[in-house]
């Protein structure tokens, strides 16, 4: 009797066991997205290679301006930068947001900037430090709005970066495009750099467009890049991730799963 109730026993155990290999080996399409932003913000925060890609677009920018400077000019010169993985590192955000298993959310993520403390990019203070000194003036034209004025603001001013003032400073209004500022600031400087992690920072030929449409207007900008346009690695988000989604906000994390695995390449 002992004999069969130890065969019993032992055969529900292996269920038991089966069926907890089965749950666990099940991985929800909100874990997928919060797991790659895991992984995307320790490559940003970790890996010697991303700070030395860092250090390798700053190098190129210094270069960029100083042969910029040795050309006469009739009108002051400016460089248009973005802020957010351009100088500044949100990753810590990235962090906070996937191990609460979320992606972006507004309420959060002006929570965040509102706090002023994300640290700096490897180079950048450095070489926005070194054009100032040089007479070149610099404009922070980023897609964070008004109600981040002061945080940004602070942030700045944390790290001492130059003409870090609400003049110099241009935040989002009505539309997300950052070409009519830029055209605005255009008007009265020389525009000798664009810095950014995403294409969008650099032409209006990448607002809001497909993978196809991208990475065709790439080729034809391609002598651009190294420079005027200064590009900075962002494997977290940016306009690559949108056109992803199709330029839509509304899938479910499902459906963004499904649209994730779509694009990927095996074997």
């Amino acid at each position: 009797m002992r004999k069969y109730l130890f065969f019993f026993a032992f055969i529900i155990l292996l269920a038991a066991c089966k069926g907890t290999q089965k749950i666990s080996g099940q991985i929800s399409s909100s874990q997928l997205i919060a797991d790659g932003k895991l992984w995307s913000s320790l490559f940003q925060q970790r890996a010697a290679e991303y700070q030395a890609l860092c250090l390798q677009a700053f190098n190129i920018a210094r270069l960029r301006t100083d042969q910029s400077l040795q050309q006469p000019s009739a009108r002051p010169r400016a460089i248009i930068t973005d802020i957010d993985e351009t100088f500044l590192d949100n990753s810590p955000y990235a962090v906070h947001q996937a191990l609460a298993g979320k992606d972006y959310e507004a309420a959060s993520w002006y929570e965040w900037t509102g706090k002023g403390i994300a640290d700096t990019l490897t180079g950048g203070l450095a070489f926005f430090t070194y054009a100032a000194s040089k007479g070149v003036e610099i404009f922070y034209v980023t897609n964070r709005d008004e109600q981040e004025r002061a945080g940004t603001l602070a942030n700045l001013h944390r790290f001492n970066f130059p003409f870090a003032d609400n003049q110099h400073l241009i935040l989002r209004k009505d539309i997300s495009s950052k070409e009519p500022r830029r055209q605005e600031i255009a008007r009265n400087y020389e525009i000798i750099l664009l810095l950014g992690d995403n294409l969008a920072d650099f032409s209006p030929l990448f607002d809001k467009k497909t993978e196809a449409e991208r990475a065709q207007n790439v080729q034809s900008l391609s002598a651009e890049f190294g420079k005027k346009f200064i590009v900075l690695p962002n494997t977290n988000y940016g306009g690559w991730e949108d056109a992803i989604y199709l330029n839509k906000r509304d899938w479910t994390p499902a459906q963004k799963d499904s649209l994730i695995k779509a694009a990927l390449k095996g074997y």
